[in-house]
């Protein structure tokens, strides 16, 4: 893992991950059919770790060179990486598979979403006081992109040949937290008959209506057969895709009747707002003349081509990490050390808490990364430290849960610096001992955290960090700790420092699958981040920071979504810190 540069380096505050709408058109897609057009459709691919992967795939279009496609793909945005794109266009044949030969291959082109250093980019920025959200793109040289937010490029065959004239564009969107979506149901009745020895096979398109007067494809629903009166499935859209998050932005409705070699019939169009479907209500539809212009001028006593009904509306509101934070939810931090004797005698320069003048040793290092991003979301900036592990004063019995302070009537230290000081101060007081316990810590802080689950607001959430050097002994209480914890505001990180054989500790870490109790019970939300601190030894603290806080934002919102807990209304004057720039926010 490679060091992030700082905040300052990217020129001010850094955004927390975005997740961008990719949109894909292609023109003039080479004929690779004798009979028919080409049936087109387009592959994104992303590049993990050197290796390309397919990431999804739109829909295939039926004998068309010139395709618009309906699929939208959703992407996370990192600020922090450059995250390289491949788009192929194959001409499908049969169901939906790639074919093998060169022929179907009709083009490809490469872009970088993330974090470039070219002279033509997009940038899409929203801001909310202090905190900005960049996405930045590959682009051509073309000034103009800039303000289209859109790149046009053309399309590249093997061995860097041009596919004749074609051209792939793609339409990039930045998707807020605070947008949400909408499910839309909608049906039709009484729609013109356009085929002959049977009845229309009717489809919806919707398109928005930009600002510059071009119209952009949001959705496209299944085609019904041999059906005047169709049900068409209902499907989900985020409201900037539908309309930007402007209610009364128009909305072009058409409907067609299809045709397998791709001349759809045209039956009828529409005009709609967000705002008119929302007059949908118990019991009630939204209904639209389905007109055709053609028709409406020639006949002198048309009506309509059938009417399209809105049947039903569910919207539903996203919320974000930066919702409940600007919301005024606190982040309440504490630190748990090993004190074990594994650990080597703190007065021993072998020691992992050997505490040297001039350079941290690796517990300091951890605490340091992880407690200064979370000590900006705390107000009053008072952590917890623990410690488990050693006799402690004054009968020097073995505990698995004292205060570094040695102070159980109040563990809190002063900020960041206020810990260390505790932790230095403590070494020469206590005796490393053993074993190596966690569970008492975690039940104890997953109690804390259940008083705040009585509280029917999003006002603190927990993270509780664990130092330690090697694999816990109390495995089945741990796990146990883990499952009762994972109901309450917390979230854990365990960072490993040392070089033992952290294998076992992976199992707490619900990655390579659900974390279950001893019972068999499974935890209700992955609320463990487990990372070995040998892994950062090379790099910035602010990449360790990154990797282990990586997935407190998604907890934190799973925690009061789950609870149906809205973020409380935004604070008066809050000036964000932008500390936990490189996590995700969903």
């Amino acid at each position: 893992i490679s060091a992030i540069p700082s905040r300052a380096a990217l020129g001010g505050p850094a955004a927390c991950v975005s997740k961008v709408e990719l949109r894909v058109a292609c023109k003039a897609l080479l004929d690779r059919d004798t009979l028919n057009k080409s049936d087109p459709c387009v592959i994104l691919m992303v590049q993990a770790q050197g290796q390309w992967t397919e990431f999804d795939r739109t829909e295939v279009i039926k004998s068309n060179l010139h395709p618009v496609f309906a699929k939208v793909f959703t992407l996370d945005y990192y600020f922090e990486e450059v995250q390289k794109l491949r788009f192929e266009v194959y001409d499908i044949h049969g169901t939906h598979s790639i074919g093998t030969r060169d022929d179907d291959f009709l083009g490809g082109v490469e872009c970088t979403l993330g974090q470039v250093w070219l002279l033509s980019y997009l940038l899409l920025k929203s801001m909310v006081n202090e905190v900005h959200h960049r996405i930045e793109f590959l682009l051509s040289c073309d000034p103009q992109i800039v303000a289209q937010k859109k790149i046009i490029k053309p399309l590249f065959l093997k061995y860097g040949k041009y596919a004749g004239k074609s051209t792939i564009t793609v339409h990039a969107e930045e998707i807020s937290g605070n947008n949400g979506y909408v499910e839309l149901f909608f049906c039709a009745k009484k729609l013109d008959d356009k085929d002959l020895f049977s009845k229309s096979d009717p489809f919806l398109e919707i398109y928005r209506i930009n600002d510059d007067g071009t119209e952009q494809l949001v959705h496209r629903t299944e085609v019904i057969k041999n059906n005047l009166n169709p049900v068409w499935e209902p499907f989900k859209v985020s409201l900037i895709s539908l309309c930007s998050c402007d209610e009364d932005r128009k909305l072009k409705c058409l409907v067609w009747d299809y045709d397998s070699r791709g001349k759809h019939d045209f039956i009828g169009e529409f005009y709609a707002t967000f705002r008119e479907m929302q007059k949908i209500g118990s019991g009630s539809k939204v209904t639209w003349d389905c007109m055709n212009p053609k028709y409406k001028l020639r006949k002198k006593n048309y009506k309509n081509s059938g009417v399209v009904i809105l049947s039903e509306l569910k919207l539903h509101r996203v919320y974000s990490f930066l919702d409940y934070i600007m919301g005024g939810c606190q982040i309440h931090f504490t630190v748990a050390i090993d004190f074990t004797a594994s650990n080597g005698d703190p007065r021993n320069s072998c020691s992992l808490h050997y505490i040297n003048p001039y350079q941290p040793n690796e517990y300091l290092k951890a605490l340091i990364a992880v407690g200064e991003i979370c000590q900006d979301y705390d107000s009053d900036k008072r952590f917890s430290a623990l410690g488990f592990g050693a006799r402690i004063p004054p009968n020097y019995e073995v505990s698995h849960d004292f205060a570094i302070n040695f102070n159980p009537e109040d563990d809190e230290c002063e900020e960041i610096q206020g810990v260390v000081e505790a932790y230095q101060n403590c070494l020469p007081k206590i005796q490393l001992y053993g074993p190596t316990n966690v569970s008492p810590i975690i039940s104890r802080i997953a109690k804390l955290s259940a008083g705040e689950a009585t509280v029917k607001e999003a006002s603190r959430y927990h993270i509780l960090l664990i130092l330690t050097d090697g694999v816990v002994t109390d495995m089945a209480d741990t796990r146990e700790a883990i499952v009762r914890a994972s109901y309450q505001p917390l979230s854990i990180i365990i960072v490993g420092v040392g070089n033992a054989d952290f294998t076992d500790m992976q199992i707490l870490d619900g990655d390579d699958g659900v974390l279950r109790s001893p019972k068999g019970e499974p935890v209700l939300r992955d609320i463990v981040q487990f990372v070995p601190f040998r892994d950062f030894k090379t790099a910035s603290p602010a990449a360790l920071a990154k990797c282990v806080l990586a997935e407190v934002p998604k907890q934190v919102v799973e925690y009061y979504s789950h609870k149906a807990i809205c973020p409380m209304p935004p604070l008066p004057s809050c000036d964000f810190p932008a500390s936990l720039a490189n996590t995700p926010t969903e």
